[in-house]
């Protein structure tokens, strides 16, 4: 998109990060560990509409995919460069996913389209107020009963690592993590059953999983 707000921030945070972007979460913070565990927890069954959200270069997008072929796969991003590697993936893999580009809490998608919602490593790149309006977003196109899965920085467990975490990303929008709030927020927008289900260590951080559903009719 050409006219990105001005607290957008982009899957890599600068432009002439994004060749690193992908060597730097294989390699670095093994985001196939995290990533699966993910898919896992979020017990897809076939037809399942699927929607990776913040889907950057398409790497979580299309592991949803490979692991489960019947389901219907979005992914959706604000950066139009990291689409583009997404969709090139997608095309050498001959998967057959679907790659949309617009912003997380101005979801171009209709009311209840969506039996899962994924996000990976993207609410961390949002102020307070955009989680709100993106979780607000996420409650109206998730199908009743359909659930939200997220992997993000939760709360360190450690000073040190707190520090760490505010050192390399933008202290506006880590502190619900850092402070634990993340779990509140997701309820506050209507989301039932809001809840951190695991953690993971990464370096010197520490990853969490949260869940929660829209409720049923």
């Amino acid at each position: 998109m050409e006219n990105k707000p001005r607290d957008y921030i982009s899957a890599a945070g600068f432009d002439w990060l994004l060749p690193l972007y992908d060597p730097f979460l294989r390699w670095v913070i093994r985001e196939d560990t995290f990533k699966q565990r993910l898919i896992t927890a979020a017990a897809i069954q076939p037809q399942h509409n699927i929607l990776d959200l913040g889907c950057g270069t398409g790497m979580l997008t299309l592991m949803i995919k490979n692991r489960h072929p019947d389901a219907r796969v979005h992914g959706l991003d604000g950066d139009s460069k990291a689409l583009a590697i997404a969709r090139r993936k997608a095309e050498a893999a001959d998967d057959e996913v679907v790659f949309d580009e617009g912003f997380s809490y101005d979801l171009p998608y209709p009311d209840a389209a969506f039996d899962r919602v994924l996000s990976s490593l993207v609410f961390h790149h949002l102020t307070h107020q955009r989680k709100v309006e993106t979780l607000h977003e996420v409650r109206r196109i998730l199908k009743p009963g359909g659930t939200l899965f997220i992997v993000d920085f939760g709360k360190p467990a450690t000073a040190i690592g707190a520090a760490l975490v505010k050192l390399v990303h933008h202290a506006q929008h880590i502190r619900d993590h850092i402070e634990g709030d993340l779990v509140q927020i997701i309820h506050r927008a209507g989301l039932v059953g809001a809840e951190e289900f695991g953690r993971q260590r990464v370096l010197l951080a520490s990853l969490s999983f949260y869940r929660a559903s829209k409720e049923l009719l």
